[in-house]
């Protein structure tokens, strides 16, 4: 059995293409759970955590795993170094997954992490697409937020904020309609890549609007691969 974690569009379709056809596998897809009526992948499905690396080294032994394919979101940091340790500890072969990040621009501002980039915001109205588990960091920073996120945010929040729940992916046209219309003079994102959410970043191009963008975490000592392709390629020998 081959043990896909993640919900990425990667994640999923890596489990259609290893489930399908003669090169059928027995996959097994884990989702966090963090997102309600989430896409689901082809094949098996779990969703939930692991309870931490012993949690999760103990279902890949009481489940017979042959592989894992860390396919999550560039910036879930945990799982990936869970993961790690756990497939180290029980030697179970792991390969990350992780797409390529966005194409750096001239006048991008970078930052190691959203604490660092809301200490330090120049514009007054800024357009926040890092995700709703970070915008805690920007709770008492005075400016006003168009925070974009999938589901809906816990306290603290921004004091002046419109939150947006939207899911991509997203029209050049439709983040310049967006920007424009509330005056956006600063988009604040995570090195997130992919093309679902790139839009935001060409508008903000030809709109003129400071980026600030947060690097990825960095990752653990695995094989990593860009796309799909190489992972079914991976798969086809570590999982056999």
């Amino acid at each position: 059995m081959i043990l896909i974690l993640g919900g990425t569009g990667e994640a999923r379709e890596l489990a259609r293409r290893l489930t399908a056809g003669s090169a059928h596998r027995r996959v097994v897809s884990s989702l966090a759970g963090r997102v309600s009526n989430p896409a689901l992948p082809a094949g098996e499905v779990r969703i939930g955590g692991f309870g931490g690396v012993a949690g999760l080294a103990r279902w890949l032994r009481d489940n017979d795993v042959r592989a894992v394919v860390d396919a999550t979101h560039p910036f879930a940091r945990r799982i990936t170094a869970n993961a790690f340790e756990a497939c180290d500890r029980v030697g179970v072969p792991l390969l990350v997954l992780r797409r390529p990040g966005f194409t750096p621009q001239p006048g991008w501002r970078w930052v190691d992490s959203v604490a660092e980039a809301a200490r330090d915001l120049p514009g007054s109205r800024v357009f926040l697409t890092t995700g709703r588990q970070d915008l805690a960091e920007f709770a008492d920073c005075p400016q006003w937020f168009l925070a974009r996120m999938v589901e809906p945010p816990q306290p603290p929040v921004p004091r002046r904020v419109e939150v947006l729940l939207s899911r991509g992916p997203f029209t050049v046209d439709g983040e310049l309609e967006l920007m424009r219309s509330r005056a956006v003079d600063l988009l604040v994102t995570k090195d997130s890549g992919g093309s679902m959410t790139s839009a935001k970043l060409e508008a903000a191009r030809q709109l003129g609007v400071p980026v600030v963008v947060v690097r990825r975490p960095p990752l653990p000592p695995a094989e990593v691969v860009a796309d799909v392709d190489a992972a079914v390629r991976w798969s086809g020998t570590a999982g056999a």
